[in-house]
């Protein structure tokens, strides 16, 4: 078609060329006479009749020409318009950006021109990056890729480039051109969908809310499957629409106190359908997009009917154990009290092992019933007002013993004075007891355990202090941690079972209280807790609960 349409073209020139020389030969043969003139006019018709078709033929290719430089420049306008473009030089440094580089980057041009290409490449492994595309463009090879680019404000853009190598007439390398293709939205949005996809095929529910409307946006196929809800419904419903979610109320709170406190994870637990679920809530502030609130709800109710299966057995054989183990016990006492005559000196020593080992195995089922009663919330509590440093005496006496088998002292301080409490005095007691008890274990023999009393405004702080190795820095963070093993707890010969410190934790946070320690390594350790002092208690009330008790 192309060359039929020039030879149609060359046709017409050629016709119109020979019009233009017979007019010019039947002109001039008209107006002028002799041979000469007759040469001429011969002569001029020839001319007339070569020149003509050039002359036709290069104003064609002149406006074709020009066609072809405006739509070339229409769609090199068009690129520059979308596509980011540098040059680069041998250097490595800038020397052209286009103004759609400055518009994504948020660079100004100075900035930009005269610096390394490398200052808009993340990190080191943007750096790497540009250091392989300048080897692969000094062998003259075209580089095609992804690459990250850092913008005026701190962002990271991801674009896709080709990179094309510049050479001058004699072959020599100049530098680069890359034309860059933002793809930040393109790789977020196939992130996205990747993550959908992940989120669905996971059993636990996940759930994201919007957290301005409080309407969900999200669910996963658990979710809707357990609400029997639809994606097609999902943007219309909200949170206290799920009728059968127990305290849904205590979600919302949950979000809003998050947001007022600008914390960005929360724990709790519902019952959904019958179903206890425990719920992580995740405050998701991302960029320009409007806040949200990601719930995972994790089905434990498995995981609870399996602990309390197992917190009825231990309770079960705990108690079934420790009848026998006290008569055990109290009857090894009476023979080493001599209560059945005297027993040869061998067989004594053999029975103060035994019974001392008794006496440990009771302790230990003591501190397992109590941390199952701890685990299900069922230890009890007997609330009366007494005196604390009658309390604080009364444990001296009762670790009498311990303190001479270590050759220890105590020294109390602070209780100069009677100090009201309204608490479970037995349970403090049992604090104390357990307190004293370590610091007996990690005192050097001969040494003291001090236990100071500190009576403040609203609050007690009862202290131990022992002189011992202190306790190692990698280890005070599982101090208070079930069946903690410290580096030198040292079971075998200081007995314990690790359960006693999370015991005394969890009676004193019971109380209303608080409790800690401070440590050196070396120096020793002070072990204290903190009970609230009730109002309103005065000396006549002392009295009253004395004369109570004498009664």
């Amino acid at each position: 078609m192309l060359n039929l349409f020039k030879q149609t073209r060359n046709g017409a020139a050629l016709a119109f060329g020979g019009l233009l020389s017979a007019g010019w030969y039947i002109s001039a043969n008209s107006l002028l006479s002799g041979t000469a003139m007759h040469s001429l006019a011969v002569a001029g018709a020839i001319v007339i009749a070569g020149i003509t078709p050039m002359w036709v033929s290069s104003r064609a290719m002149a406006k074709r020409a020009s066609s072809q430089n405006r739509s070339l420049s229409q769609r090199l306008m068009a690129f520059d318009r979308h596509v980011l473009v540098n040059v680069v030089d041998t250097q490595g440094k800038l020397t052209e950006v286009n103004d759609q580089m400055l518009q994504v980057t948020g660079y100004a041009l100075d900035t930009l021109v005269g610096q390394p290409v490398s200052m808009l490449y993340a990190d080191n492994e943007g750096h790497n990056l540009a250091h392989a595309i300048s080897k692969c463009l000094r062998r003259g090879e075209t580089w095609q890729g992804e690459t990250p680019l850092r913008c005026a404000d701190g962002r990271v853009i991801v674009t896709h480039s080709t990179i094309i190598p510049l050479f001058d007439s004699k072959g020599k390398w100049t530098g680069s051109i890359a034309a860059r293709t933002d793809i930040t939205r393109m790789m977020k949005l196939l992130g996205e969908h990747e993550t959908i996809e992940t989120l669905d095929e996971l059993r636990d529910d996940i759930w994201i809310l919007d957290a301005d409307t409080q309407n969900f946006t999200y669910m996963n196929k658990s979710a809707l499957s357990r609400l029997k809800w639809s994606h097609d419904s999902l943007r219309e419903q909200g949170i206290r629409d799920i009728a059968p979610l127990e305290g849904a109320d205590d979600l919302v709170t949950a979000c809003d106190q998050m947001r007022h406190d600008s914390q960005n994870l929360a724990h709790t637990e519902v019952v959904l359908a019958g179903i206890t679920f425990a719920v992580t809530i995740k405050f998701l502030q991302v960029g320009n997009q409007a806040d949200r609130f990601l719930f995972v709800l994790n089905d434990i109710s498995e995981r609870l009917a399996e602990e309390r299966t197992k917190s009825d057995f231990i309770s079960m054989v705990s108690h079934e154990l420790r009848s026998p183990l006290t008569s055990i016990k109290g009857s090894m006492g009476l023979l080493l009290s001599k209560a059945a005559g005297d027993i040869p000196e061998k067989a004594q020593a053999l029975l103060e092992i035994a019974h001392r080992n008794a006496d440990r195995l009771v302790l230990i089922i003591n501190d397992i019933l109590d941390l199952e009663k701890i685990s299900t919330g069922r230890m009890e509590f007997e609330t009366t007002i007494g005196d604390l440093c009658d309390l604080i005496r009364e444990s001296d006496h009762a670790n009498e013993m311990l303190l001479q088998r270590y050759g220890l002292q105590i020294e109390i301080a602070g209780t100069d004075h009677p100090i009201l409490l309204e608490t479970d005095h037995n349970r403090v007691m049992q604090v104390l007891n357990n307190l004293i008890s370590n610091a007996c274990k990690f005192s050097p023999p001969g040494g003291k355990v001090h236990i100071i009393v500190q009576e403040g405004t609203n609050e007690v702080k009862i202290s131990v202090k022992d002189h011992g190795t202190g306790i190692p820095e990698g280890d005070q963070h599982k101090i208070f941690q079930r069946f903690a093993d410290l580096q030198n707890s040292d079971r075998a010969t200081k007995g314990g079972t690790g359960l006693g410190l999370s015991i005394c934790k969890a009676i004193v946070e019971s109380l209303g209280g608080r409790i800690g320690f401070e440590t050196r390594e070396g120096k020793g350790t002070e072990f204290y807790f903190v009970l609230p002092i009730s109002q309103g208690l005065g000396n006549e009330e002392l009295a009253v609960s004395e004369m109570r008790e004498a009664s």
